[in-house]
This record gives C-alpha cells, sequence and structure tokens, in this order.
C-alpha cells in the first residue's frame, strides 16, 4: 500500500487541486453559513480521494474491490450530506420502505380506486376531478410526518431530527405501490436496523440510505468483475454524480441503475465467452435479471433482447436449438412484464400523481390521433431539446421542494463532466470489437428504451393534451453503460495512463458532488 502511495503522489496534486477548483466554481451568492463544517468535509473528501487513489493503484487488476470501496467511500458522506429526503420523490419511496420494513410486501391501500377510473374510464365530455377522499392512502408511523414536514433541511435546520421514533399509525398518501417489494429490502434493512437499536428517527432515512447504497455497491462490484472487457466505462457510470446521488439515497433508482450495470456486464460475459461454452444456465441467469430490472421500470425489460446479439457458436447447443432458446427466455420476460404491468400502472393511480395530474391515456391518445402535429413535434423535442437536457442532467439535481435545484446550473462542472463521459464512455481504448450487428442491436435497445421511457411518461404523467413529462437524466443512466459497445471512436490512447486519469477524474466529480451540496446548504 506504501508502494502504492508513493506511485501515486503526483495523482493527488491533480486531484487536490481539481476539487479546489470545481469546488469553488459551486459556491453561489447565498453564501456559506457554517464554514467550519464546509471545511471539515473538504477535508475529509480531500483524504478520501487519495485513499481511494492508492487503493487503486494497490489493486488496478482489481477494480471490483476498487469500485466497492470507492463508491462507499463517496456515497456514504453524500448519504449524510443531502438534506433529508431530498432527492426526488424521497418521501414516498421512504415510505415504501417503512412499510417493506414491517413485513408488507404490496402495500395496501385504504380508499376508493378514483384514480384507476381517471386512467381507464372517462369519457371526453365528463368533468374530472382533481381531489381525492380524505384519508386514502397507506398505513406507515407518525414518524414520517417528521420527514414530511423537513422536506429539503439540513439537520442544522431541525431541532426535532433526535426525537425518537413514533410509532403511532399513520395514513400517508403515496408509497409507491407500483414498485416491486425488492427495490426497498435493503433500506428496510436499514430501517428495522434504526428501529431494533431504538435510534433517533433521523437514523431511519440515514440507515436506509446507507443500506441502499451498500447493497448498490455490492451489485457493481460483482457486475464489474464479471464483465471482462470495459471495466472502467462501467464504473464510470456507476459512479457519475447523479448515478451516487440516487444510490445514496432510499430511492428504488439504486436497484434500477444496479441491475442495468449487471444485465449489461452479464452480457459482456457471454459475448466473450469460449465457444460452445453458454449453457441454459448463463440464459436463465441474464434473463432473471433483465426480469427483475424490468419489473422495477418497464421499458428496461428490452434488455433480454441482448440475448439475440449473443454469437450462437458460444452456446453448448446448435444454432437451432440456441434462437428456440433465446426466443423462449424473452417470450417469458415479456409475458412476466405484460402481467406485471397490469397492476402496476392501475397502482400508479393510488398516489398524490392521480390527484396531481388530470391523467387518462385514452384520452391522451385520441387527443394525439386527432392532433398528428403535436405528435410530430412531441417526437422531435425528444431528440433536440429533452435530449440535451438528458446529457447536462448528469450533474443536475432534482430535489423535494425546493426551487434553488433549478436555480443552480454549475456548467463548469457539467462540461467538464460531460467532455470526461463523452471520451470514457466513447473513446475507451478497447481491443476487444463488437461486430456491427451487435452495434446495430444495441443501438436499437438504446433507441426502444429512450423512446418507451418517453411515451410511458406521456400517457401516465402527463396532463391530457400536454406534453410536460417531468423527464430526468436518472430514468436513463443504465443507457450510458451500452454507449461503448454501441459507438467507439477510435483514439490512439495508451490504456493504462487512460485508465489512471479516467479513475482520478471519477473521484474528482464525486467529489464536488459533495462539495456542491456543502456550497448550497451549509
Amino acid at each position: 500500500m506504501f508502494n502504492a502511495f508513493l506511485k501515486s503522489k503526483n495523482y493527488f496534486l491533480i486531484y487536490l487541486i481539481l476539487i479546489v477548483l470545481l469546488g469553488i466554481s459551486t459556491i453561489t451568492s447565498r453564501g456559506i453559513k457554517h464554514p467550519e463544517f464546509v471545511i471539515l468535509i473538504f477535508c475529509i473528501v480531500a483524504i478520501l480521494g487519495i485513499f481511494c487513489i492508492s487503493f487503486y493503484f494497490g489493486n488496478d487488476k482489481q477494480l471490483h474491490k476498487v469500485a466497492f470501496v470507492v463508491i462507499l467511500c463517496f456515497g456514504i458522506v453524500t448519504a449524510f450530506i443531502v438534506p433529508i429526503c431530498d432527492i426526488s420523490d424521497e418521501i414516498e419511496h421512504l415510505t415504501r420502505a417503512e412499510i417493506t420494513s414491517e413485513g408488507a410486501i404490496i402495500p395496501h391501500w385504504t380508499g376508493d380506486d378514483m384514480g384507476v377510473d381517471r386512467l381507464y374510464n372517462h369519457t371526453p365530455n365528463e368533468k374530472i376531478s382533481s381531489e381525492r377522499n380524505d384519508g386514502a392512502g397507506y398505513n406507515s408511523i407518525a414518524s414520517m410526518m417528521f420527514f414530511l414536514k423537513n422536506l429539503s433541511k439540513t439537520f442544522f435546520d431541525t431541532a426535532h431530527d433526535t426525537d425518537k421514533i413514533n410509532y403511532t399509525p399513520q395514513i400517508i398518501d403515496s408509497a409507491f405501490e407500483q414498485n416491486p417489494f425488492y427495490g426497498y429490502l435493503p433500506q428496510a434493512i436499514g430501517i428495522f436496523i434504526a428501529k431494533l437499536l431504538d435510534l433517533n428517527v433521523i437514523w431511519i432515512l440515514w440507515l436506509a440510505r446507507i443500506c441502499n447504497l451498500i447493497c448498490y455497491a455490492a451489485i457493481v462490484s460483482f457486475a464489474i468483475k464479471k464483465a471482462p472487457v470495459l471495466k472502467m466505462p462501467l464504473l464510470a457510470v456507476a459512479c457519475i454524480p447523479i448515478s451516487i446521488y440516487q444510490a445514496a439515497s432510499t430511492s428504488i433508482d439504486s436497484m434500477i441503475f444496479a441491475l442495468g450495470i449487471l444485465s449489461i456486464s452479464y452480457f459482456l460475459y457471454m459475448y466473450k465467452k469460449e465457444d460452445n461454452s453458454i449453457d441454459i444456465k448463463d440464459v436463465a441467469i441474464f434473463s432473471i435479471i433483465c426480469l427483475l430490472l424490468g419489473l422495477c421500470k418497464l421499458p428496461y425489460l428490452a434488455f433480454i433482447f441482448l440475448l439475440l446479439f449473443v454469437p450462437t457458436n458460444k452456446f453448448k447447443f446448435n444454432k437451432k436449438n440456441a434462437y428456440i432458446t433465446i426466443l423462449i427466455s424473452i417470450a417469458i420476460v415479456g409475458i412476466i412484464g405484460v402481467l406485471w404491468s397490469r397492476h402496476s400502472v392501475p397502482a400508479l393511480m393510488h398516489s398524490w400523481r392521480s390527484s396531481h395530474n388530470l391523467i387518462n391515456s385514452t384520452l391522451q391518445m385520441q387527443y394525439f390521433l386527432n392532433h398528428p402535429g403535436s405528435m410530430v413535434k412531441f417526437i422531435f423535442a425528444l431528440f433536440t431539446t429533452r435530449l440535451y437536457h438528458i446529457i447536462i442532467g448528469v450533474f443536475n439535481f432534482f430535489g423535494a421542494s425546493r426551487p434553488d435545484h433549478y436555480i443552480d446550473k454549475y456548467y463548469i462542472v457539467t462540461a467538464a463532466l460531460v467532455g470526461y463521459l463523452g471520451l470514457t464512455l466513447l473513446a475507451y481504448p478497447n481491443n476487444d470489437k463488437f461486430d456491427l450487428k451487435t452495434k446495430l442491436g444495441v443501438a436499437l435497445i438504446i433507441l426502444v428504451v429512450f423512446l418507451g421511457t418517453c411515451f410511458i411518461q406521456l400517457f401516465t404523467w402527463a396532463d391530457v393534451g400536454t406534453t410536460s413529462l417531468g423527464l430526468s437524466t436518472r430514468y436513463f443512466v443504465p443507457l450510458f453503460a451500452l454507449l461503448p459497445i454501441a459507438v467507439w471512436i477510435k483514439i490512439p490512447i495508451d490504456k493504462n495512463k487512460f485508465d489512471k486519469y479516467a479513475f482520478v477524474l471519477m473521484l474528482v466529480f464525486m467529489a464536488t458532488l459533495v462539495l456542491s451540496f456543502l456550497t448550497k446548504y451549509y
């Protein structure tokens, strides 16, 4: 470790200079309330960076171990620094995790099905009420109200974070009933530990975030170990600031990102295996990963089609049986996904969305059939303005209730980060090439997931006659990990040097994530 420390000392200087420069660029006119706390966390981030660089130089042949350590180091700091339930919909994710911690696989909805009726049964001439019956919601505990009342506040801003957990029954109006339970098991374990140890109420959030992060780090670490190629690009996607921001929260996005990276890793594993080596077990494992991913976010069921681009000579059985096995796997995953959607879409209406938005998928479809020009404009916007906002959203953190999330654009950091990702994902020095069929197929899957996500938002989120989608970069993070397969720009760069600089810059952006929240809230 000491030799690694000596070998990497020049990279320490690069890291420290860059986090100072980028950290300064995040300072806003609102000023810093607790400079001593900011200085303390800055020192911690600086030390963590130096440690992680040394650890990488001592374990560069075991990148999966480095991945686990790096994600935990910066993720745990992020979990404590990000204000209370500041991540988009985090109070709802936390409520679902609390319900799961009590052993409820599917939250029990109390109330009528007005939201489901709005989705399916209204006619164009009916007026749609935006009110929901009082008392409708899910059974949780009174401590959830602490988080609701203190959205986006830091522990400096509330005097009640030291209160004990209040187990009084409480109805909460939304709890992501449509999401699968396993996406909340890590968070539920954290909440269970907080209850078991009789900790203060704030630890419900903090331990839920940390356990979610540990699960994310473990899955990503395994994915990188399994991947025979493109390990650094996969790690870069896992450590994008928006990825760490979501992974260090109670959001199910953590599971989506991790399973997305794992599915791509397993595809690479099968793609690069020796001839006549893939058996039914490999196909089953990949199918299960894609199914678990798709049930968390339905458009990602399309990842199962990656099986079509695994060379048939890799399978133990003949070409005909290989295609039969692949098609059966795709069919099973697809059927289960369709059946799941019949539960998840109506359950989506058991939330504040059913009263906030006037949602009716039938009327929305009728509107666009009657106004084809609006659909053309919608599709054009997807590949222009909306795609632009998705790209620059890699360092844009949508919060729960504070308007300053939209004020602070972080232009310098964003430009540097987009440039870094462009090089790491599209120009990574890689001798393992993919055939044209695979490149085109992966590109098509990216397109299908992108359009599928946008159209699902259009029909289950946007008001009738509008195209306000609420799209976020976080919906598409796993697609970034497919880009090195679909697109490769050949640039003569030494792989060893590239990996070292790519890793150090990765740490710089994770550190800047922490610093941006310090300078904004503390």
